[in-house]
């Protein structure tokens, strides 16, 4: 009974770690599929262009100072109406829009919260597929004019009016009335980014009377030819710095994204998180492997003396190691399939409540973390299991049998 309960215990560390690697990889898989997909909802035909803070040293300094402001809420606005101009005027190019991201005090009745304004172009729409659920967004002509309209994302919405319709209510933003003219459809998180709880407004509204500029954050363009994004993308850089007099590019103040890019990126380094990951679970392996050496040692000692009569009616030093190694990977391979089962179900719960919190999450597990558990368990069953399978073919049988 205590050699049982010694065994399940040893089993268990390896159940640990098997399972471990199933979640690793469907977690990893899931991760990047939400990502991969949120980046994709704004097209794969698109090229961004992003304000980012110039360094004057080399390398990364710059992209790293342009993170640290996005946390310290500072956004870069870079970008004027000629680069947007420039960039429409290329030939891969379909059409762009430029917008500016902004916070500020938003009141409606007793309702009072900061909110996100998010100031784009009128083609805005026709580029980054939104659906107006109510009302209309504005036009072009309402964006040059500097009109004092607003479309409620559909959180934002929900937050301020609940189920009331909001179409031709004014809303005050800053000092200033801003009549409601739309209501957008549900779009969710993308990137982390909460879509649903943005005001949306002219962007020449938002940026002469309400932020008092004329220089955007980003630039949105949509493509021709998917294919041609990357020569599209140099073109943008050389129009750009020609613009912003920028002779070394390690002095960009700005950042051209490909779509493409973006999502290798993305599966770069969930591949390297899934890579880390893998290591630390390793660790839980190599301790479940010790586990199955100490229970083998066990097993040999007690079985000392089956071991010298086995030896005495002629079994050969290899079929002795060959038994005791036998035992290790069979010990290891149900230690495997029951953590790959375990594994199986935590990930499936996991992409289950993923999915009943709104996030679309994908429940796969790639087949290669099967043949990793498996390749795990034969390596760590036959490594830990070899040095006490040596022990017990090494044993005499003339001192094996006397100890019985």
């Amino acid at each position: 009974m205590a050699n049982k309960l010694r065994t399940a215990l040893t089993v268990l560390g390896i159940i640990i770690g098997i399972s471990a690697v199933i979640i690793v990889f469907a977690a990893g898989e899931g991760v990047r599929a939400l990502i991969l997909g949120q980046i994709q909802s704004f097209g794969t035909d698109t090229l961004h262009v992003e304000s980012r803070i110039p360094s004057a040293k080399k390398g990364a300094a710059g992209d790293v100072q342009s993170a640290i402001a996005a946390v310290q809420g500072i956004q870069a606005a870079n970008l004027t109406f000629k680069d947007l101009a420039d960039i429409d005027k290329l030939p891969n190019i379909k059409k762009s829009y430029a917008g500016i991201l902004s916070q500020q005090p938003v009141s409606y009745g007793s309702e009072f919260r900061k909110a996100f304004l998010y100031g784009v172009s009128a083609n805005f729409i026709e580029i980054d597929k939104t659906k107006v659920a109510s009302g209309r967004f504005y036009s072009d002509a309402e964006e040059k004019s500097l009109t004092q309209v607003a479309v409620l994302g559909y959180r934002m919405k929900n937050k301020l009016f609940g189920d009331s319709e909001p179409i031709g209510a004014s809303l005050k933003i800053g000092q200033k009335k801003f009549l409601i003219i739309g209501a957008m459809a549900e779009k969710g998180q993308v990137t982390g980014v909460d879509f649903d709880d943005f005001i949306y407004l002219p962007l020449r509204t938002l940026q002469k009377k309400l932020m008092g500029l004329d220089k955007a954050n980003f630039i949105m363009s949509q493509l021709n030819d998917i294919s041609l994004a990357d020569l599209t993308a140099d073109d943008v850089k050389i129009a750009l710095r020609q613009n912003h007099n920028i002779a070394d590019p390690a002095k960009d103040d700005f950042r051209v994204t490909t779509m493409a890019q973006a999502m290798k990126t993305v599966s770069t380094i969930t591949g390297a998180i899934t890579l880390l990951l893998l290591a630390i679970v390793a660790i839980s392996l190599i301790v479940g492997g010790v586990g199955v050496m100490n229970i083998m040692y066990v097993i040999v000692t007690e079985r000392t003396s089956e071991i010298g009569l086995r030896k005495a009616v002629g079994a050969r030093f290899k079929d002795i190691m060959l038994q005791f190694l036998v035992e290790s990977l069979i010990i290891t391979l149900i230690g495997a399939a029951l953590g790959v089962l375990i594994g199986l179900s935590a990930a499936y719960l996991i992409a289950y409540a993923a999915n009943y919190n709104g996030l679309s999450w994908k429940f796969f597990v790639p087949w290669r973390a099967y043949y990793i558990s498996l390749a795990f368990a034969v390596i760590f069953g036959l490594g830990f299991g070899l040095y006490p399978a040596r022990q017990a073919a090494r044993l005499d049988p003339i001192e094996a049998l006397r100890q019985e």
